[in-house]
C-alpha cells in the first residue's frame, strides 16, 4: 500500500491532522504507540476548548474515536513506534518517503511529524509511581489542581520560573529547587517571583533523591550538594520543569532541527526544510506547547500537505 500521507503520532496534533487529511480524501496512515499524547496522564484537563473538565484518558478515547470514524480513508497502526524516515524515489529534494517502525516499513508521498516530546525526567525513585498523583510536568495544564497545597518546583530555568508563576494563584506555599548555585531563568522573571510571599524558599545545590508518598505525594527528599546532607521537604505536589526531549531522532538527517532537537517549521504552513514533510505539536520549535495549539498547527500541516500534493500532480 502506498499512502498520500503518513502521520506519525496520536496526540492532539496527529489526530487533528488525520481528521483533516481524511476530509480531503487523502489515503492516510496514522502510526502511533498510543492515543492521547503527553496529557494522557492528567486527571483533570481544564483548557481543552469545549471541555471545561476532562481527564487525559477520556480525551485520548475521543481522539481515537474521531480518527476511527474514517475507516475507509485512514488506516491506523497502533501500538507502533516510528524509528526512521527516509527519502526515496526522489530527484534532488523532491520525492517520496519511507517510514520505518518497530513493526514494519511503509511508503507515502508526504509525512506529517506529530510524535511530540517526552518530558525530561528526574530519574529518581517514586517519580513514575506518583506520576499523575502529585508529580506533574505541565504547570499550565495542572496548576489549578494544586489549589491550597504546598508544592515544590524542580528546575531554576525559564520553565521552572514560569511554573512558579503559574502556581501563584493556586498553591499555598511554593518551594523552588535548583541543582546549581544560581537560577538560570530570565532576571526579570526572577525578580518578579521573589516579590511574592507564596514563594517560601529557593533551595540551591539541591539534588533530588526520591519522591515520597503513600497514595499521593507527601514530600521529596534532596541532597545538599555542598554539605552532603539529605533533607526532606513536605509537599503535596512536585512540578518537574527541567526541559523536554523532542521525539525527532527519526528525522535528524532529513530535516532541519534547532539546537534543542526540535523540528524547525514555517509557522504559516507547518512545513519543514524538506518539501513534503510537515510537522506540528511538541516535536516542533513552536514556543507554546499546548494541546489546542498543537491541533491547530496540525490542521495547517494537513491542509499544506493536501496543497503540496495538488501542485505536485500538475
Amino acid at each position: 500500500m502506498f499512502y498520500d500521507v503518513i502521520i506519525i503520532g496520536g496526540g492532539p496534533a496527529g489526530t487533528a491532522a488525520a481528521v483533516y487529511t481524511a476530509r480531503k480524501q487523502l489515503k492516510t496512515l496514522l502510526i502511533t504507540e498510543s492515543f492521547g499524547g503527553a496529557s494522557i496522564v492528567s486527571d483533570d484537563i481544564q483548557n481543552w476548548i469545549g471541555e471545561p473538565h476532562i481527564s487525559g484518558f477520556d480525551l485520548a478515547k475521543k481522539f481515537e474515536a474521531h480518527v476511527r470514524a474514517f475507516p475507509d480513508i485512514v488506516e491506523i497502526k497502533s501500538p507502533e513506534r516510528g524509528i526512521a524516515v527516509r527519502a526515496i524515489n526522489g530527484i534532488g529534494d523532491r520525492g517520496d518517503f519511507q517510514v520505518q517502525t518497530d513493526k514494519g516499513t511503509y511508503e507515502g508521498s508526504t509525512v506529517i511529524l506529530a510524535a511530540g516530546a517526552r518530558r525530561r525526567k528526574l530519574g529518581i525513585p517514586g517519580e513514575d509511581v506518583f506520576n499523575g498523583k502529585g508529580v506533574a510536568y505541565c504547570s499550565t495544564c495542572d496548576a489549578p489542581l494544586f489549589s491550597g497545597k504546598k508544592v515544590a518546583v524542580v528546575g531554576g530555568g525559564n520553565a521552572g520560573l514560569e511554573a512558579v508563576q503559574d502556581l501563584f494563584p493556586y498553591a499555598s506555599e511554593i518551594y523552588l529547587l535548583e541543582y546549581g548555585e544560581t537560577l538560570k531563568g530570565d532576571p526579570v522573571t526572577q525578580k518578579e517571583i521573589k516579590k511574592n510571599p507564596k514563594l517560601k524558599e529557593i533551595i540551591f545545590n539541591a539534588q533530588t533523591k526520591e519522591v515520597l508518598g503513600e497514595k499521593f505525594v507527601t514530600g521529596v527528599s534532596y541532597q545538599d550538594r555542598k554539605s552532603g546532607e539529605v533533607k526532606t521537604l513536605e509537599v503535596n505536589g512536585i512540578f518537574v520543569e527541567i526541559g523536554s526531549v523532542p521525539n525527532s531522532e527519526m528525522v535528524k538527517d532529513l530535516v532541519a532541527l534547532d539546537k534543542y532537537g526540535q523540528v524547525v517549521i514555517d509557522s504559516k504552513h507547518a512545513s519543514t526544510s524538506r518539501p513534503g514533510i510537515f510537522a506540528a505539536g511538541d516535536i516542533t520549535d513552536d514556543p507554546y506547547k499546548q494541546n489546542n495549539i498543537s491541533a491547530g498547527d496540525a490542521v495547517k500541516a494537513a491542509l499544506a500537505a493536501y496543497n503540496y500534493l495538488l501542485k505536485r500532480e500538475k
